[in-house]
């Protein structure tokens, strides 16, 4: 009897096996994906430039322990089927780990991991930190058709959990490669803390969140570092450049540390640098009315304050009054 059953159960098993390739099988197979035939190998340059000044983010802007900075960048080339990170998806632990900390290891253990498992990651990369809100830093990396996207992040220091990046930019077009582009960045939360300032304590968020790109009113919060109301869109944090290196010509050897953001700017980093956003003032809630200060019989006054939480920046609005009076009379007169 037992054997008869089992014979049953496996000839079932083999019929839905069949009818689950015959549906894979009939799926449509999409077209939209495009096909890179590039026959050659190409070798890129990549230059990050950070755009993270106190005049375009005026609010909560660090200027110490420690300072407005960028950390190393960690990239990735890679085919369509592999994603180092995307927006309204879960960080991995390697992300969050990256984004919080600024550390590495599980992060490129993962992207090992996929490599060994679908093949789908061809080289791993890496930049020097940014030691300033502006300021550039530099690498090179090579793609082939197989393995034509790019994937990259840099951990805004200090921050929650915020960084920007690049998700699975496609350096092929059709049958040969682009000679260059070039990227504004603007900053995401991963999703994995709380924190509404650059310099919040760590608070987990649980259950984690997916990776959301911030912008001037999301999240939509008064303390949130990036909460500029006035403002349709945020000025981009940075910029990527990626310049294709000509294989003919000798290929100029790349700065091994990022530069300082003291030296003399470029036109562009000149232009960057006349972005004010204006920042309003911001004042407390007021206080509880004080004590009716008069005689008994007779009409007081009373007052209540508030103070300044945040001064205006960039010809943003002045701050409000601060103390408050009106007309009162005495409790609990005898």
């Amino acid at each position: 009897m037992d054997t008869a059953k089992n014979t049953l159960f496996f000839c079932r098993l083999i019929v839905m096996m069949l009818t689950l390739v015959q549906g894979i099988h009939s799926m449509p197979v999409p077209t939209d994906i495009p096909i890179c035939t590039a026959s050659e190998t190409a070798q890129y340059s990549l230059t990050f430039t950070g755009k993270w000044t106190q005049a375009a983010f005026p609010k909560q802007y660090p200027v110490y322990r420690p300072p407005a900075q960028w950390s190393n960048l960690i990239g990735v080339t890679h085919s369509s089927d592999f994603h180092m990170w995307q927006p309204n998806e879960f960080a991995s632990n390697g992300v969050r780990e990256f984004a919080e900390k600024g550390e590495a290891w599980t992060l490129m253990k993962d992207v090992e991991m996929a490599g060994e498992r679908i093949q789908s990651v061809y080289g791993v990369m890496s930049a020097p930190a940014v030691v300033g809100g502006t300021g550039q830093t530099c690498t090179k990396f090579e793609v082939f058709a197989r393995h034509s996207y790019l994937s990259f992040i840099v951990r805004i220091v200090p921050s929650p959990d915020w960084f920007v990046g690049v998700d699975s930019v496609d350096l092929c077009d059709g049958d040969h490669w682009k000679d260059s582009l070039s990227l504004e960045l603007f900053p995401y939360d991963a999703g994995t803390d709380s924190g509404f300032t650059f310099s919040s304590p760590n608070f987990e968020t649980i259950p984690q969140d997916k990776i959301t790109q911030i912008t001037s009113s999301i999240p939509s919060h008064p303390a949130n570092s990036f909460f500029y109301p006035r403002l349709k869109h945020l000025p981009p944090m940075a910029k990527v450049t990626l310049t294709k290196i000509k294989k003919n010509n000798q290929i100029i050897s790349l700065p091994v540390e990022p530069t300082q953001s003291n030296q003399l700017p470029t036109g562009n980093e000149i232009e960057d640098k006349l972005i004010n956003t204006p920042l309003d003032c911001e004042a407390s809630v007021w206080s509880p009315w004080g004590l009716c200060k008069s005689k008994c019989g007779d009409s007081g006054v009373q007052h209540r304050t508030r103070y300044i939480l945040m001064h205006p920046a960039n010809s943003g609005a002045a701050c409000p009054l601060l103390e408050e009076e009106r007309k009162c009379y005495p409790d609990n007169c005898l």
